[in-house]
């Protein structure tokens, strides 16, 4: 086969430092945006970015040629400079060290959306955390809840 051709849609969710709520709605927005072009640049262009004060989820489609961590790493770094530099309440900004990641099948990808979409309204009854917790074992990931959190 002479062409390589990929699609591995994947739900990537990481929170603040110490779920820090620093993620206010005027920066939020630009934020997503931000993100956006970073994947685009990955060549891992984003289907939905969303999430609250103190974390993001992101849904995109992950290149074939990176790995996602590499992608990770991209998206936390240039994000955490740039955030540095929209004001003195970001000067200290940092993401968490981990992530998640998780495999979207194309049947699911409304849906994750959506989730993605009603963050606020989600967060009123269920924390960053119990969230999390509820991803990773929807997904079967075996964790260690001494090192989830930092």
């Amino acid at each position: 086969m002479p062409q390589s051709l990929a699609k591995i849609l994947v739900h990537i969710v990481f929170s603040t430092k110490l779920r820090a709520p620093v993620l206010n709605a005027d920066v939020a927005q630009e934020l997503y945006a931000y993100l956006a072009g970073i994947l685009k640049q990955c060549n891992s262009p984003a289907i939905r970015i969303g999430g609250t004060a103190d974390h993001v989820h992101i849904l995109c489609n992950l290149s074939r040629t990176l790995a996602i961590a590499n992608v990770v790493e991209e998206i936390k770094t240039g994000s955490s400079k740039w955030l540095k530099t929209k004001g003195p309440e970001f000067r200290t900004f940092h993401w968490q060290n981990g992530y998640g990641a998780f495999s979207v099948s194309q049947s699911a990808v409304d849906a994750v959306a959506g989730y993605i979409d009603n963050q606020n309204e989600h967060h009123r009854r269920q924390s960053f955390q119990d969230e999390y917790r509820a991803l990773l074992e929807r997904y079967q990931m075996g964790y260690d809840e001494r090192y989830v959190w930092d």
